[in-house]
């Protein structure tokens, strides 16, 4: 399963968002540390979830970490995350 694919399952799973949006950016990135051939590197993600609602940013993005999981963080260089109720 592609990386991309892993994000979106997992936090489909554990937030049930009202939106959500995965997208790789790794080709706008090509050359930058942490760049690989085949891409998968960099990811911007958009979540809208009512499990966030009463959660300050930090505790909205330490939800996010632990949703994905720390094997598969591993391997993203970059996640740009916008978080939100």
């Amino acid at each position: 399963m592609h990386i991309r694919d892993q994000i979106e399952a997992n936090l489909q799973a554990a937030f049930k968002p009202v939106q959500l949006q995965v997208v790789d950016d790794s080709e706008s990135h090509r050359g930058h540390a942490g760049w690989r051939e085949g891409g998968e590197t960099h990811f911007n993600v958009v979540i809208r979830a009512d499990a966030f609602r009463d959660q300050s940013r930090l505790a909205r993005h330490r939800a996010v970490h632990a949703a994905l999981g720390a094997e598969l963080v591993a391997r993203i260089h970059a996640l740009s995350l916008d978080i939100g109720a």
